[in-house]
């Protein structure tokens, strides 16, 4: 196993990551950590712990940022399989790389697998299991846009892969990557598989990238309109895509095409995209903020969507 650990300035973290990794049983594995820190913390420790477990230290300079740091690392991986940890993530229980490695070799079809995990509120104290159910695997293996209902496979922590990867995540992407990552990955791998265990402690906290974009209409409307683009306005006949899609507008208050070419857009706006924006438009913004009418709101833009697309394409 190639353990991959992309890292940036934080020391403590890292090394709670570092003590989870020394007290697995399973020990056929190396470790690979891409430090994109300005200072020489990360690589201190790393020299602490060369006595516990093989170590190659890349250091990145200039910085390559998220997820091209992540891609680095990986791309280092010599292991069968990688196992990609945030430095601010750490293993729940001292089996846990034995059973993400069992996992797969007993499952030769499938490349890709992903356990249950903790979600650990580093501010506040407390920790919250997070599963999976068989309703939303049942999603996930109809199809993977399924996941727009929300990200259940949850951060990439939770992911271990063989290392016979094509498809890398793509740096264009800050709010959406590991997500749109995934949808990239279980459209070119043989299926996956799930460890109903938390195997994964979350490290949450604002410090994250992921969590300091969320609300910025200027990265989530350009990240989502480029997710669009790059995998087709097909998807929007899933609902889920769809809801999001209408939520995303409603809670950004876009409500016209120059909304969006405001937050950084700056090519055109996908024709069903700006149907849904006049639809909105039409709506007064205390009805869309009232859940359960938002919700019949969208599925009739949707069946509008659907029946100019039926009209556009009749001879």
């Amino acid at each position: 196993i190639s353990v991959c650990i992309p890292a940036y300035k934080n020391a403590e973290y890292l090394r709670r990551c570092l003590d989870s990794l020394a007290t697995q049983t399973f020990r056929d594995f190396e470790l690979i950590i891409s430090d994109d820190s300005p200072d020489e913390s990360v690589w201190q420790i790393a020299e602490e712990y060369k006595s516990h477990f093989p170590i190659i230290y890349l250091k990145n300079s200039p910085a390559l940022g998220t997820p091209a740091n992540w891609n680095f690392a990986m791309q280092h991986a010599k292991g069968d399989y990688i196992k990609l940890m945030h430095d601010d993530d750490w293993f729940a229980e001292n089996e846990a790389l034995q059973k993400f490695y069992d996992c797969l070799e007993k499952n030769p079809g499938s490349d890709f697998c992903f356990s249950a995990f903790h979600n650990v509120h580093l501010d506040k104290g407390t920790v919250e299991p997070v599963f999976c159910s068989a309703l939303l695997l049942r999603l996930l293996k109809k199809d993977r846009y399924n996941l727009f209902k929300r990200n259940f496979i949850g951060p990439p922590s939770v992911v271990f892969q063989r290392n016979n990867r094509t498809e890398w995540y793509d740096d264009a992407f800050k709010w959406l990557v590991d997500f749109e990552g995934y949808i990239r990955f279980l459209d070119s791998r043989a299926g996956f598989v799930y460890i109903d265990e938390c195997l994964v402690n979350i490290g949450l906290s604002g410090e994250q990238v992921t969590t300091a974009v969320q609300h910025d209409a200027a990265v989530v409307l350009p990240e989502s309109i480029y997710f669009l683009e790059k995998h087709g306005p097909a998807i929007l006949k899933n609902i889920f895509v769809y809801d999001y899609y209408w939520r995303m507008l409603r809670n950004f208050s876009a409500r016209k095409a120059d909304d969006i070419l405001v937050a950084g857009w700056k090519k055109e706006i996908p024709a069903a995209l700006s149907k849904m924006i006049v639809h909105q438009a039409r709506i007064a913004p205390a009805l869309l903020k009232i859940g359960p009418l938002s919700k019949i709101l969208m599925a009739v833009s949707k069946f509008n969507n659907r029946l100019a697309t039926i009209k556009r394409s009749s001879p």
